[in-house]
């Protein structure tokens, strides 16, 4: 293990989801910049050994807090800590989430709901909890992790990950001329456990090409942060397609249409 000099302290940043993915790569950069952490995620074990490797490795405080953001007592704890005068919150990323593997239709309701909630509600509460505190000391930054497929209607996953986009665009027009600000971040296919959590094969959802690294994303997503700028997008090649998908929406909006009719004939049809 290899400890880094340490950085000038830069405040204390939450990060939900902060053991796998792209929380794991905002807390090691987070880390590395001088800011202390708070590690939310449900696994305790896996807490504890993350911020143990952090502390090591940059000489930083890494507190943990284990808790199913979608359990309202276990949230209310997550959400006490972000209210917290003695110790603020200055960073605060909404990371956690999951996707669904079956359609929408086959999948439980109350499934669905429970996506919803962490993508949506949870953190909408959250930056609300963190708010006020940011705004009395006049500076803060949230920073909460969409999808550029926010930005298509491509299904619940799109439709839950559009809420940040939108809410992050008013949010840090609205907040930044009194020193918050908001960034959603909007990555495209990114190398960590999410797609393997869904039983599902890189190779199955998109070309080599289209495959982004997690540091990449997060320093690119920490950049446009630091800037205050109220979108980031990484990588040129994503970028482009943004713009197509603008442009295309409602032939995308046609083509879902057609497929959803095709599959309801098939599912009607005689079998032979």
């Amino acid at each position: 293990m290899t400890t880094q000099p340490p950085q000038p302290h830069q405040g204390v940043a939450l990060i939900t989801g902060a053991t796998s993915g792209l929380g794991a790569e905002f807390a090691q950069q987070l880390a590395g910049k001088g800011y202390d952490l708070v590690l939310v995620a449900r696994d305790r074990d896996r807490l504890e050994a993350t911020a143990a490797d952090l502390r090591a490795t940059y000489g930083v405080n890494a507190e943990i807090l284990a808790a199913d953001l979608t359990d309202l007592d276990e949230r209310a704890q997550v959400e006490q800590r972000l209210a917290s005068p003695e110790q603020p919150i200055t960073y605060l990323i909404n990371n956690a989430g999951y996707g669904l593997p079956q359609e929408f239709h086959r999948n439980p309701v109350d499934d669905e709901q429970r996506m919803l909630e962490l993508l949506a509600t949870v953190p909408m509460r959250l930056s609300h909890t963190v708010l006020p505190g940011m705004l009395s000391r006049g500076s803060g930054t949230i920073l909460t992790v969409a999808s550029i497929a926010g930005e298509a209607p491509l299904g619940m996953y799109a439709a839950a990950k559009a809420w940040p986009m939108s809410f992050s665009r008013w949010a840090n027009a609205h907040y930044r001329s009194r020193g918050v600000t908001f960034t959603a971040l909007a990555p495209g296919f990114t190398r960590t456990e999410f797609h393997a959590r869904l039983g599902v094969e890189r190779t199955e959802m998109a070309p080599g090409w289209m495959w982004l690294d997690a540091d990449f994303v997060v320093r690119s997503a920490l950049r446009t942060a630091s800037r205050g700028r109220r979108v980031s997008i990484p990588s040129v090649r994503y970028k482009l397609l943004w713009a197509f998908m603008k442009m295309t929406e409602p032939m995308i909006l046609l083509f879902v249409a057609r497929a959803g009719r095709t599959a309801t004939d098939s599912a009607s049809s005689p079998t032979r």
